[in-house]
Parts: structure tokens; C-alpha cells; sequence
């Protein structure tokens, strides 16, 4: 008897649609101010002036368009951009629903650079668009698509809190923020100098009240004595969470902190894989995990950091890109946290509803946003790919 091999990747019978086009476009979005937080004031990068977005645009036979983006700072936009380009053609033909089939297609059409950083941040545009698609074909906003624990989440906003302005004025726009009807206030330190850190946190607490969430984020610039000192010293500030104290990478030293101080510890953004973030969990590194789905390689692995941090009863509070992670922070079991930053608002035609501390799902499918035209001026380079 002789058995035909069926080729395990064929679209059978219950594709209902195939992808046809792929649209890349390169935009640089310029910061109004250069911002500045502790690694600028340790040296170790400029003060930053523009976002280097990738967004990818896919179409399909059935007239559906999904859109999704990833980002860089200071460096790589253009590597993103690159490698896109690279490996787009794999979707060409693919059924758009078989979302985890075509992200393991296009991470091993560029396996010889790695499955973390720039090689899967490329890949998250294109997966990030495949779940709006889906979301859109479904008529559901993504979170409902995913299975929504809430309408709402908890928002902090972090744009008003760097190191380059002056108190004054990071006390101002604390202030604002909150009357804009944001939930809380993150601050940047790290700082050369540790009691202007501690000054400035205790004048925001001051003028903001004890019953204001805030929190604090060095940027990796404290070695572990340093930690040490300065999550006893913000003890007394009744802190959300101390975040990024050390190096991205030092689990072990992050695990250190979590055990001896009460306010929890928070990281997990400069993480680039599911593997990495794996390991920061196993170590009891955080109590806050705050995964990028843009930098880990889109949804589709997000929502594995998600399982692994809900089964060990941990928060997470997702960094950046809050057009996309309102979504799969509604879907957490545990009331999370998202960043607000209103940087991206001129991207998009959308902006999402803040008020009563909370930033608010809307009904319309997908992501719920489209490409602005003041995107489309800023766009530097484009390629589009199709059958």
C-alpha cells in the first residue's frame, strides 16, 4: 500500500481567504522636546528626538486590511525596516487566520539572526496587523476577541516625568495629567546625584498627595548596592513599584529586591523574547511584569508571557504602544496597568477615551485606530509586497 505524504502547511478546505499584499512604511516621529532620563545622564545614550515607527499593512482576497506596527529608539528603525521587507513575501498566499503558523514561518525565514530583538521586533508589525485583521473579520474589538476581563484599564501616564525638566514643571504636568483623568504618575530617576532623586519624588508625593498612585523608573542605571540604598530611601513614598533598578538581564538581582523591600519590583520592557521573559519569572524577578509586544515579537508571543506571568499570580503592566496594549491588558485576569504616553496620538485617527483614572476600550473592531495622514507626510520609505 502506498501513502501520500500530505505537506502538513497546505491550506485545505477551511481557508476562507488568502493574504495578497503587504504594505511596509517607515515613519519618523519627532518629539516636540528631547527626552532625557537616566541613561542619558549616565552617558550612555543622546538625549532622544524622534521614534523610528514600521507599520505593515496586509490585505487579503476578501477585502480586509490588517494593520499593525513596531518601533524603535534612537537606532534599529531602519534594521526593522530592512528585515520586514526581507522576509514579507512569506506571507504572500498564507491564510491570514493561521496566525501562529506564519509567525513560525517568517522567525525561521530569518533564523540565522535570532529569534530576539530587531529580527522578531520586524515580525511583530506583521503580526500585530494579522490579529487587527482577524479582530475586524470577527466585527470585535481585539480585546473581545481574545476574551475581555474588563472594558477598562488602570493608565499612568510616564511623558510628563523626565529627567531633562525641571520640578516645577514635572509637578505641573502631574497635576495635569491627573486632572485629564489619569490614574497615576511615573517618574524618571537615576539620576547621577541620588538625593536629587529623592527630592524630586518627595516633592512630587508632596504636591500630588499621598493618595495618588505613583510610581519610579530608573532605566537600568543603579549596580545592586545602589539598588539597595535607593528602594529603602523610596520606601517611605508608598510606592506602586520601583521599575528597571538594574540591568534588564540581572534576574537574580531583581529577584534579590523583590524579596527584601515591600514595594514591588517591576521590569520586563527591555526584554526582546519569551525566553527571556521566562527566565526573569522563573527567578522571581519581578513582581510586575511589563512585557512589549511590539519588542517581543507581537501578540502571538505576548500572550504566552501573559500565561507564564499568570501562573505564577503575577501583575503585569505593559510597556508603551498603549494603542495595542489596552487590548491585551483587558484580557489579564488581574487588573493591570498601561502607559499612557500621547506621542503616538498623531499617528493615528483614533485616540483612545482616559477619564476616571482609566483608559476605556472603544466598540470599534480591531485595534480600533487607522494610519493618519500626518503619518503618511512622515513616512521616509515604503515597499509593498504581493503575489
Amino acid at each position: 500500500m502506498t501513502v501520500t505524504p500530505v505537506d502538513p502547511a497546505s491550506n485545505g478546505p477551511a481557508t476562507l481567504d488568502r493574504i495578497t499584499g503587504v504594505r511596509l512604511s517607515s515613519v519618523t516621529l519627532p518629539l516636540d522636546t528631547p527626552i532625557s532620563d537616566a541613561k542619558v545622564f549616565t552617558g550612555r545614550q543622546r538625549p532622544m528626538t524622534e521614534v523610528a515607527m514600521l507599520f505593515a499593512e496586509i490585505s487579503t482576497e476578501s477585502g480586509y486590511e490588517g494593520v499593525g506596527f513596531s518601533y524603535s529608539k534612537r537606532a534599529g528603525g531602519r534594521g526593522q525596516f530592512a528585515h520586514a521587507h526581507e522576509i514579507a513575501p512569506v506571507l504572500v498566499g498564507e491564510d491570514p487566520s493561521d496566525i501562529a503558523k506564519i509567525w513560525d514561518q517568517l522567525v525561521w525565514a530569518g533564523a540565522s539572526v535570532g529569534r530576539s530583538g530587531l529580527a522578531v521586533q520586524a515580525i511583530a508589525a506583521f503580526d500585530i496587523a494579522l490579529w487587527d485583521l482577524k479582530a475586524k473579520r470577527a466585527g470585535l474589538p481585539l480585546a473581545k476577541l481574545l476574551g475581555a476581563h474588563r472594558d477598562s484599564v488602570r493608565c499612568y501616564n510616564t511623558s510628563g516625568g523626565f529627567l531633562q525638566a525641571p520640578i516645577e514643571e514635572v509637578k505641573e504636568k502631574s497635576a495635569a495629567a491627573l486632572e485629564s483623568g489619569i490614574g497615576g504618575i511615573k517618574l524618571k530617576v537615576g539620576h547621577p546625584d541620588s538625593a536629587t532623586d529623592i527630592a524630586r519624588v518627595g516633592a512630587v508625593r508632596e504636591h500630588l498627595g499621598d493618595g495618588v498612585p505613583l510610581m519610579v523608573d530608573a532605566n537600568q542605571q543603579w549596580d545592586r548596592a545602589a539598588a539597595q540604598r535607593m528602594c529603602r530611601a523610596f520606601e517611605e513614598f508608598g510606592l506602586v513599584w520601583i521599575e528597571e533598578p538594574l540591568d534588564a538581564y540581572d534576574s537574580e538581582g531583581h529577584a534579590a529586591l523583590a524579596q527584601t523591600f515591600d514595594t514591588p519590583i517591576a521590569t520586563g520592557e527591555m526584554l526582546a523574547s519569551v525566553a527571556e521573559h521566562a527566565d526573569l519569572i522563573r527567578h522571581g524577578g519581578a513582581d510586575i511584569v511589563q512585557p512589549d509586544a511590539p519588542r517581543i515579537g507581537g501578540i502571538t508571543q505576548f500572550l504566552k508571557v501573559m500565561s507564564l506571568a499568570d501562573q505564577r499570580d503575577l501583575q503585569i503592566a505593559p510597556h508603551f504602544a498603549m494603542e495595542i496594549h489596552i487590548h491585551l491588558a483587558a484580557a489579564y485576569q488581574r487588573e493591570p496597568w498601561v502607559e499612557h504616553f500621547e506621542w503616538l496620538n498623531p499617528l493615528f485617527n483614533e485616540h483612545l477615551e482616559i477619564s476616571g483614572g482609566r483608559m476605556h476600550l472603544s466598540a470599534r473592531p480591531g485595534l480600533g485606530v487607522t494610519i493618519s495622514d500626518q503619518a503618511r507626510a512622515w513616512t521616509v520609505e515604503t515597499a509593498e509586497v504581493t503575489g
